[in-house]
C-alpha cells in the first residue's frame, strides 16, 4: 500500500512539476516572441518614418546610446532630434540579423543584441534592455555600436585620439 501510495505521488507530483515547466517554456517563449517583435517593430518605424509608432515602443524613461561617444540621450532628447528627421520622411534603416534574448528570471527584463545592417555604416550592432510593464514590453535603453574588428582596433583608437586633440 505504501508503494502504491509512493508511485501515485510521484506520478501526481511529475504531471503537476511537469506542467508547470512546459507552462514556463511556452511563456518565455511567447516572451522571446513578443521582444522580437517590439524590436522588429522599432527597426521597421524607423525604417519609415513613424515618429509615433516608433517613440511609442519606448519606455517613459528610456535612454538610447548612440554611435558616437556624446550620444547618450533621454527620450525626451532623442525625440528632439529624430522629429525633424523624421518630419522629413528621412528615417533610419537597419535590417536586424542574429538576435540574442535573454530574460531576468522573473521574466520581467529582457536584453538582447543584435547584428544589424545598414546602408550607410555597413554591420553595426544593436544592444539594450526591455521592461515588461502591465504586460506590455517597452524598450527602456537601446544602444546602437559600430563593431571594430579587433585588427582595426588600434587604428580607430589612434584616429579618435588625433580628432579629440
Amino acid at each position: 500500500m505504501n508503494r502504491v501510495l509512493a508511485v501515485l505521488l510521484l506520478l501526481v507530483s511529475t504531471a503537476v512539476f511537469g506542467a508547470k515547466w512546459i507552462e514556463n517554456d511556452k511563456s518565455s517563449k511567447s516572451d522571446e516572441t513578443e521582444v522580437s517583435r517590439v524590436l522588429d517593430a522599432l527597426h521597421e518605424k524607423a525604417s519609415v518614418a513613424n515618429y509615433e509608432g516608433y517613440f511609442a515602443l519606448y519606455a517613459t524613461n528610456a535612454v538610447f546610446i548612440g554611435t558616437d561617444a556624446h550620444e547618450v540621450w533621454s527620450i525626451d532628447d532623442f525625440k528632439a532630434y529624430a522629429k525633424p528627421h523624421f518630419d522629413k520622411g528621412t528615417g533610419w534603416t537597419y535590417l536586424p540579423r542574429d538576435r540574442h534574448i535573454y530574460f531576468s528570471p522573473d521574466a520581467q527584463v529582457a536584453w538582447f543584441d543584435e547584428l544589424l545592417d545598414n546602408k550607410k555604416l555597413g554591420e553595426t550592432r544593436g544592444t539594450g534592455v526591455l521592461i515588461k510593464t502591465d504586460g506590455i514590453w517597452k524598450v527602456s535603453q537601446y544602444h546602437l555600436a559600430i563593431p571594430i574588428p579587433n585588427s582595426l582596433a588600434s587604428s580607430v583608437a589612434l584616429q579618435i585620439q588625433k580628432q579629440k586633440n
